[in-house]
């Protein structure tokens, strides 16, 4: 666990480092327990928080991140972390096609606390590639963690 609060620490003051940081988008594309990757985007989500406007878009198996009544085992709920992670101001969204294509729909209505699809947990929408390309062209700064 200290390790990887360390290593986000070091990641973004190595990010910082290249000038005047505003906006840093991280984009997914593992699925919550296939890598370590959420894990590791959550921790410099939570450090970046501190001074900058998060945006983390979810692509491919990337869309699972969120779903409700997820019990891992032997990791952390990630999704929990991402539902954290939006109440402290970083905006989360899922691709809709790839969310469409493992099941998870949006919901036109708005009607769901703080989602757009009944299958997510609270703060995460799903949305569509528009928006990613929106995240991208306001980022000063973009990670990608995919394999």
């Amino acid at each position: 666990m200290r390790f990887w609060l360390i290593t986000s620490k070091l990641l973004i003051k190595y990010i910082l480092l290249g000038g005047n940081l505003k906006t840093l988008t991280i984009v997914l594309t593992d699925g919550p327990y296939i890598s370590e990757y959420a894990e590791i985007a959550s921790k410099l989500a939570e450090e970046a928080l501190k001074q900058y406007q998060v945006n983390i878009f979810l692509y491919l198996d990337a869309v699972h991140i969120p779903k409700k009544s997820q019990n891992p085992s032997f990791f952390n709920n990630v999704g929990e972390l991402f539902t954290e992670l939006a109440e402290k101001g970083a905006i989360i969204r899922a691709c809709a096609r790839c969310a469409a294509a493992r099941g998870y729909l949006a919901e036109e209505d708005n009607t769901l606390k703080g989602s757009n699809c009944e299958d997510y947990l609270t703060g995460i929408k799903i949305s569509s590639l528009y928006e990613l390309s929106e995240m991208l062209k306001k980022s000063d700064r973009v990670i990608s963690l995919s394999r």
